[in-house]
């Protein structure tokens, strides 16, 4: 049983913990960490024929009840659809994979929402295919890599925000994928004194991350990925 004086000392190094996260100083370095990996590929190739990915972010219900890709999703959206525009510039042929299921148990799932976002842009629903029943990011990576086992193209894109990077290119090279990487958006931690809500958010994603990498590795270790 703790003692007052530990139980004390337990609170103000949590209150101090939290204060760090928030107020971006410890928030910063944990992104930074995570975000820190391969960069953008510069300039793409576009072969042939090309396939763009792009991952799910979650969805959200905004003020009139209307199911909405989260911020980091409409980033990976506009990304992805410039990128079909300039591969169609190219002459390639151009497909974008949506791949997100819905793991937050929502009316519909990721790809399903994202889908008259990426139509808005101009990107033809012929040229979209979606892979709606991921809830992970490794899900994400062994469903892309059975939607592509049969079909022939010649450049593969990924899509994804810089946190979820390196993780999704740890699972996609585990499924035999070697895609050209495109990074549709970065976080940033604002450091101050006081509290603000996106650094705990920033830092709950970064946290995810760091533990979903360090995860790789140990199911990859004892055999289970």
């Amino acid at each position: 049983m703790l003692t007052p004086k530990a139980r004390i000392a337990l609170a103000v190094t949590g209150v101090i913990f939290f204060w760090l996260l928030a107020a971006g100083w410890l928030t910063a370095p944990l992104l930074d960490w995570a975000q820190k990996g391969p960069p953008s590929t510069d300039p793409l190739t576009y072969g042939a024929r090309t396939m763009i990915v792009m991952l799910g972010s979650g969805t959200d219900y905004d003020d009139n009840h209307k199911l909405v890709p989260r911020f980091d999703a409409l980033a990976r959206i506009a990304t992805s659809a410039a990128t079909y525009a300039a591969c169609k510039r190219s002459d390639s042929n151009c497909q974008v994979i949506i791949s997100g299921g819905n793991p937050q148990k929502h009316e519909a799932s990721e790809a399903d929402t994202y889908l008259p976002y990426l139509l808005e842009k101009q990107v033809p629903r012929s040229d979209v295919i979606l892979e709606n029943r991921s809830l992970t990011t490794y899900e994400n990576a062994r469903n892309v890599a059975a939607v592509l086992h049969d079909t022939h193209y010649d450049t593969l894109i990924l899509v994804t925000s810089a946190y979820q990077m390196p993780r999704a290119l740890l699972d996609f090279h585990r499924f035999g994928l070697t895609p050209e990487l495109l990074i549709s958006n970065r976080r940033t931690a604002h450091r101050g004194w006081l509290p603000r809500l996106d650094n705990l958010v920033n830092a709950d994603l970064a946290l995810h991350e760091l533990i979903g990498i360090a995860q790789f590795y140990v199911y990859c270790t004892i055999g289970w990925f």
